[in-house]
């Protein structure tokens, strides 16, 4: 398919999340007309360090869209599939237009249970206390798992590399995983470093 993307890093979008926008740049605005025009699909994306687009995104599919006095559009994405970039295609617009390859996932047969759960709200407590991050975790405890997951995912101020990571994962046990391993990665090293302070 051919796809509309937004390389905005940081800002990670899962499938089965929502993530509000507010568009203001002329060429951003362009692709939110040409995304509306068409299938309302734009892929988020980030880059490396090279300014190079990572393999790995996730379609958004527009699913609330307003315009303010000032001319910014404010949007919200729903994101669908990750997709795979085949090739970039030839800019003939203001914005990045790619090939894409949609991923199909696997999350139906895959079960997270409330051990892990617990375990992950228990790790993200210790998380948001070292950081400093005021959140009340009272607000999330009540949704499932694999909505736990990808909300700390996308809120969580990881490295872009870890968020790629994240995203880049084949299923919600591997997603798990992944975050529970970053989650502890991240904790070691405030503990490290106000340790050696």
């Amino acid at each position: 398919m051919e796809l509309a993307i937004f390389p905005l890093n940081g800002a990670v979008l899962f499938p089965g999340t929502s993530l509000p926008l507010n568009i203001f740049e002329n060429r951003y605005i362009d692709m939110v007309n040409y995304s509306l025009a068409r299938d309302r699909f734009i892929g988020m994306i980030q880059t490396d360090t090279n300014n190079k687009l990572y393999k790995i995104g996730c379609v958004g599919k527009i699913h609330s869209f307003s315009e303010t006095n000032d001319g910014r559009y404010l949007i919200s994405l729903q994101g669908t599939n990750c997709f795979k970039v085949i090739r970039e295609l030839e800019p003939n617009y203001s914005f990045r237009i790619i090939e894409a390859d949609l991923i199909s996932t696997n999350d139906e047969i895959y079960e997270l249970n409330n051990k892990q759960k617990n375990n992950l709200l228990k790790k993200y407590k210790e998380y948001i206390k070292i950081k400093n991050i005021n959140l009340n975790l009272e607000e999330i405890e009540g949704i499932e798992i694999e909505q736990i997951i990808k909300f700390i995912g996308m809120v969580s101020p990881f490295k872009n590399e870890d968020k790629q990571v994240l995203l880049e994962t084949k299923n919600l046990i591997d997603f798990y995983t992944k975050l529970m391993s970053i989650l502890e990665l991240e904790i070691l090293g405030d503990f490290t470093n106000n340790t050696i302070n």
